[in-house]
């Protein structure tokens, strides 16, 4: 619904969703909705998909769960043929299709796809048969590494990398009060380390000690003892917290590893969130 008025209210915005899950809809829904959006928008739409995980798709919705690299190569070729307009007959490990075909003409240009992408396997998958990658939660000194495997997948399709948008999520907060603002990052960064796949990749990424802490407390009961095992060089390497110079020098750091930053501006709960949020879009402009 907020894609729809944004397309519909604007005629330069780039529209971008970041990111909605392949299994919590099928494929045919996100190809209709890509190609409607594309439409509405004239080509300023990128659909961005992911894969979630147990909690979202299990406990919350109820769906059997495969964290499966394969399931998301299924469902973007599906919603391309879908996008596209072809009669889609479907016949893979995941989805079994037979005879759909989209109400309204193809959009053109066809929406982007970008995956968002955690592991090694994912981003060469992104680098393979996506428009785009979004690195998430990630620190400038891991960068690299994904970024080949981006890259590596990119060959594997005689593409090249210049073929592939790799973008970044840098959570920032401009603000001249930091502890609140760090304090608010700790808490979101918990509710990640607390997953398998996010734990395995912040260890990866060097965090191991803080991802036993964190799991340890959690598993225990003590919530508030999970938070504080976010340690500063955690804090310092996931986001950007402080005035707007060194927010931009964190920035900095991504883009000279070759991906484009995006600013994904958050503000710690209470009334001056608001306002926290404003200050952080306008040294962004």
């Amino acid at each position: 619904m907020a894609s729809s008025v944004i397309a519909t209210h604007t005629s330069t915005l780039r529209i971008a969703n970041g990111v909605i899950p392949v299994q919590t809809r099928t494929p045919i829904v996100y190809g209709q909705a890509a190609a409607t959006l594309a439409h509405l928008a004239s080509g300023r739409f990128t659909l961005g998909l992911g894969l979630s995980s147990e909690i979202i798709v299990g406990q919350w919705h109820g769906l059997p769960f495969a964290p499966s690299i394969q399931q998301m190569r299924e469902a973007v070729q599906i919603i391309r043929m879908t996008a596209a307009g072809e009669r889609v007959n479907f016949d893979g490990r995941f989805y079994r299709l037979k005879n759909f075909r989209l109400a309204i003409p193809p959009p053109s240009p066809a929406p982007r796809i970008y995956l968002a992408a955690l592991g090694p396997r994912m981003c060469e998958l992104a680098g393979e048969m996506a428009d785009g990658v979004l690195l998430n939660w990630i620190p400038p000194a891991a960068m690299a590494a994904s970024i080949a495997r981006v890259e590596a997948g990119a060959k594997r399709a005689g593409r090249s990398l210049a073929d592939v948008d790799v973008c970044v999520y840098v959570r920032t907060c401009v603000t001249d009060e930091q502890e609140p603002a760090r304090e608010a990052l700790a808490r979101d960064i918990t509710g990640y380390a607390i997953v398998n796949a996010y734990a395995r990749f912040f260890a990866d990424c060097g965090f191991a000690e803080e991802v036993e802490s964190v799991n340890t407390a959690w598993k225990s009961g003590d919530r508030a003892g999970a938070v504080k095992g976010i340690s500063e060089r955690v804090l310092d390497g996931l986001g950007a917290v402080g005035p707007a110079d060194a927010c931009r020098a964190q920035l900095d750091a991504f883009r000279r590893s070759g991906a484009t930053p995006v600013v994904l501006p958050f503000a710690p709960p209470g009334a001056s969130a608001r306002a926290s949020m404003l200050g952080t879009f306008r040294a962004f402009p």
